[in-house]
């Protein structure tokens, strides 16, 4: 006989950003919050972990956890400098302790919520019902919604670039920064390694995320970033004085590898967040995609639907972009610097957010690849089809 106390509606694997921001979306609806709900993880979320920035019109689900947003953004390179303001879009930034101090705050207020901090094993499902095994016990659901590695496909050299960073938020003892334009690319970098840029985004006059992003094959000893970061500051922001008051280091995957949206035969254990396939494989930014996603959950939920929503045209089609460019950059037909470069020199960086961000029509699409050489896109895309 299973026992009751171990018996959900709900599981989620993780209390990362899909885990959490899946948990927000279910306590704020009133049909779906009285659920009885089981959020499991190895580690208690409480550190400054995670920074995360993204695009968005108007105001977000998480908008009073918004660190700071920037109207004004700057492409760069040797050639030329861009800056651009934003007319329909908001650049925001969400730090990770802010994001888990307010989703875990508001759980508190509901007994039907529980939290296991417990190391698992092992997600499996019947026809029935989905079970996840810890090394303290064993959990059954409706639904188990996953944002562990588990299930993850193989992520190798061949299939995949890694993008990879560290950024240090550095404060200064004068006004130093406008903290209402942020640095969105510097590719006035070294490219040895690959696509190789910097990313300044000012929260005041005198402190800044200033990141050091590279997408390549593999990641770089701890000192490459930290001599990369060291030089910038002084030699391109010609800040000799500074403080460093938070550290962060990340590891993204941009893979060909599919990252299944389901995991089992019987539709019981949904994959969200990257675990799902939700970071865009061409820019690594999750944290939109996440929410796109999570939406869908619950209203396929208030539908009495399945939970996972199924890949519609649009889906497919980014997709697809994503994996020919992909393609492109792996192949060595053309160097990521290039591709990013005749984007914003030729579009309108409005235009390429909505592109970058599965907003745009498949007319706007078309505008988007005509910027870019149609040799190495086209043999890449059909190979990609």
């Amino acid at each position: 006989m299973k026992n009751n106390d171990l018996k959900y509606d709900y599981i989620i694997a993780g209390s990362g950003c899909a885990g959490l921001s899946l948990l927000y979306r279910l306590l704020v609806d009133p049909v779906l919050q009285s659920k009885k709900i089981l959020v499991i993880d190895r580690v208690q979320k409480n550190e400054n972990d995670r920074t995360w920035c993204f695009w968005e019109e108007g105001k977000g689900l998480f908008e009073s956890v918004v660190m700071h947003e920037w109207k004004s953004l700057i492409f760069k390179n040797e050639e030329f400098t861009r800056q651009f303001d934003l007319e329909k879009y908001r650049y925001k930034m969400i730090q990770g302790k802010d994001f888990y101090e307010f989703v875990l705050s508001y759980a508190a207020g509901f007994e039907n919520v529980s939290f296991k901090n417990e190391n698992i094993k092992g997600i499996t499902s019947d026809a029935l019902e989905a079970t996840v095994e810890t090394e303290e016990n064993t959990y059954q659901s409706e639904y188990l919604f996953n944002s562990t590695s588990l299930f993850n496909p193989k992520i190798t050299e061949e299939n995949s670039l890694l993008q990879h960073f560290t950024g240090w938020v550095i404060k200064t003892k004068n006004d130093t920064f406008d903290s209402k334009v942020g640095t969105l690319m510097d590719f006035t970098l070294d490219q040895k390694h690959g696509a190789t840029f910097m990313y300044v985004l000012p929260t005041s006059s005198t402190e800044a995320l200033v990141e050091y992003t590279l997408f390549s094959k593999s990641v770089l000893p701890k000192e490459e970033y930290q001599a990369a970061l060291t030089h910038y500051i002084k030699n391109d922001l010609q800040i000799s004085d500074y403080e460093i008051t938070h550290t962060e280091f990340g590891i993204i995957p941009m893979s060909l590898a599919k990252f299944e949206r389901k995991s089992d035969a019987f539709n019981r254990i949904i994959n969200i967040g990257t675990a799902g396939g939700y970071t865009k494989a061409s820019s690594g930014y999750t944290f939109q995609f996440v929410q796109k996603n999570t939406a869908k959950i619950i209203d396929n939920l208030l539908q009495e639907k399945n939970p996972n929503p199924e890949k519609s045209f649009d889906d497919k089609r980014y997709e697809w972009y994503d994996r020919t460019l992909l393609e492109v950059i792996l192949s060595g037909k053309m160097a990521g610097k290039d591709i990013f470069s005749l984007m914003f020199s030729k579009r309108s960086p409005e235009d390429i957010l909505k592109f970058l961000g599965n907003e745009s029509t498949i007319w706007e699409d078309l505008k988007m690849v005509t910027a870019l050489p149609i040799g190495p896109f086209m043999r890449a895309g059909l190979k990609q089809l």
